[in-house]
């Protein structure tokens, strides 16, 4: 392999180690792969960011509004319509924010029932 050809560094850890492999490129310090090129340039976080019910992109911190009762499940509690849930952290998983309401405490929401405030 010669020096001529460098190759981008990870888009996720940011390490300069990446190679190539087969159409992939391979980061191999946290095992991340992507393709190389254009699609290359998008910013993981556009690529991933997590959306409300309406398509507004949430962030760690923001306050968001519920958009429809849910039950807890395993106790008769209910969050309501309009409960504002104030510093919120994003995480993946099929519920993908974390937050803590007041008078229920912490919770899994998913972004599908909220509204950015």
């Amino acid at each position: 392999m010669s020096d001529d050809t460098a190759f981008p560094p990870c888009p996720s850890c940011s390490s300069p180690y990446t190679y190539e492999s087969g159409t992939l490129l391979v980061c191999p310090e946290c095992a991340h792969e992507w393709t190389a090129g254009p699609a290359a340039a998008v910013p993981a976080s556009e690529s991933t960011s997590i959306r409300d019910a309406v398509g507004n992109v949430l962030a760690d911190g923001d306050t968001v509004t519920v958009i429809k009762d849910l039950k807890i499940k395993g106790t008769s509690s209910v969050v309501k319509v309009g409960t504002k849930v104030k510093n919120i952290r994003l995480v993946g998983g099929d519920h993908d924010i974390d937050c803590k309401i007041d008078g229920i405490g912490p919770m899994k929401l998913k972004s599908e029932f909220v509204k950015k405030a």
